[in-house]
């Protein structure tokens, strides 16, 4: 694929993530804070499992995109693990859940409509780093994944996993509210 493509791609994206969460905004923190159960996440629950991953990841990105001597390249080539974490974050009909790490896993934090602000200075923060991922390579310069430090992505491909977890985490919130609708 193209790189400009991508990072098009990418930046119709999160500014799709933006608008939609600008919406919850309006909504009440007895709403935002509903639960299904005990063990289940509310909405800002999600958002804030979002942010403790943006902690990680934008920080890092910043860094490696600021202090690359990489040259732009036309295309970006996805590699094999970057392109399996990618889709593995893909919402799917049927949800595949997966376990969260004990650190980023905000459940029953006493949380507030900070969050969701947060969340989109980090979301605005995300397309100044796409923006300026432009003048390096996408296939040079490499992320440490949150599994592992041994273990680091292209940062096209980090880019691609990393707003495809939005995505999920999105489509949860969505579940939630039409379970908040039901009740």
């Amino acid at each position: 694929m193209q790189s400009e493509k991508l990072i098009e791609s990418l930046l119709g994206q999160t500014r799709q993530i933006i608008n939609k969460v600008e919406k919850l905004r309006a909504y009440d923190l007895h709403t935002l804070t509903w639960k299904e159960n005990e063990i289940s996440w509310n909405i800002l629950e999600c958002l804030e499992h979002l942010n403790l991953y943006g902690d990680f990841y934008l920080p890092q990105m910043e860094n490696k995109i600021k202090n690359s001597n990489t040259r732009p390249s036309l295309e970006f080539k996805s590699g094999f693990l970057g392109s399996y974490f990618a889709k593995s974050m893909l919402p799917n009909a049927k949800l595949n859940k997966m376990k969260t790490f004990k650190d980023k896993n905000p459940l029953n934090t006493i949380l507030d409509k900070m969050v969701i602000d947060r969340f989109l200075n980090q979301q605005i923060k995300l397309m100044d780093l796409l923006n300026n991922s432009r003048n390096i390579s996408l296939n040079e310069v490499k992320i440490q994944t949150s599994i592992s430090s041994l273990l680091r992505l292209k940062l096209g491909d980090t880019f691609v996993f990393y707003i495809n977890h939005i995505f999920r985490h999105l489509n949860q919130i969505d579940r939630i509210q039409l379970k908040i609708n039901n009740t």
